[in-house]
C-alpha cells in the first residue's frame, strides 16, 4: 500500500545508485535509473521538480533521453504540453537544429518549431546538468524556434563542473533537486 508520505530529498539521494570508474577512470557516474525504478521515489521527484517550476510555464520541453521521463511526467502533473527536444534526425517533420561541441566531436538536437508560439514560456527539463552544454544548446534552439526559455530544472547537478553556472551565464537561470561532488 503506498505511502501518503512524501520522500525527502535525501531519500532521493540515497536512490540514486553511483557507479565508480564509468566511463573511464576517475568518473563516478551517477546512475538514475535505480531512482526512476522506485515508485515512490519517481513520484516524490515529479512533486519537489513541480515545486520548483515559475508561474506563468506554458510548456515543458525534455531533452532526449531522460529528460523525456521527466519532462512528460511533470507536464502531465501540471496539465501542461511537452516538447521533445530530439536528437538530430529523430523527428519526422521539418525542424530546426542546433550543434553543440562534446568531449570528443559534436553533437545535434532538433526540434519541431511549429510546436511552439512566440513568446511562450517554455520551462527546460533534463536529469542532470554537469558541464551545461547539452542544456544550453537546448536553450538557445528554443529560443530561435520563439519561445522564452529562462529556466531549467534538473534532477541532479554536479555542480564542480561548473554547468549551472554557464548556464546562468547564457541567462537561462538552473534549479536542481540534489547535488553530488565531484564528477
Amino acid at each position: 500500500m503506498p505511502s501518503d508520505r512524501r520522500l525527502s530529498l535525501d531519500e532521493l539521494k540515497a536512490l540514486v545508485r553511483t557507479v565508480p570508474d564509468f566511463p573511464a577512470t576517475g568518473i563516478m557516474f551517477r546512475d538514475i535509473t535505480t531512482l526512476i525504478a522506485h515508485g515512490p521515489g519517481l513520484g516524490a521527484t515529479i512533486d519537489h521538480l513541480a515545486d520548483l517550476v515559475p508561474a506563468g510555464t506554458s510548456a515543458i520541453a525534455g531533452i532526449e533521453a531522460r529528460g523525456f521521463i521527466f519532462g512528460t511526467a511533470l507536464a502531465t502533473k501540471l496539465g501542461l504540453g511537452f516538447i521533445p527536444v530530439r536528437k538530430a534526425g529523430k523527428l519526422p517533420v521539418e525542424t530546426i537544429g542546433q550543434d553543440y561541441a562534446l568531449e570528443y566531436g559534436e553533437a545535434r538536437i532538433e526540434i519541431d518549431p511549429s510546436l511552439l508560439q512566440d513568446g511562450e514560456r517554455v520551462l527546460l527539463v533534463d536529469d542532470l546538468i554537469a558541464t551545461g552544454g547539452t542544456a544550453i544548446a537546448a536553450a538557445q534552439l528554443l529560443r530561435r524556434a520563439g519561445a522564452v526559455c529562462e529556466t531549467a530544472l534538473f534532477v541532479i547537478d554536479l555542480p564542480e563542473l561548473g554547468g549551472a553556472k554557464i548556464l546562468g551565464d547564457a541567462g537561462v537561470e538552473s534549479r536542481s533537486l540534489i547535488a553530488f561532488s565531484g564528477h
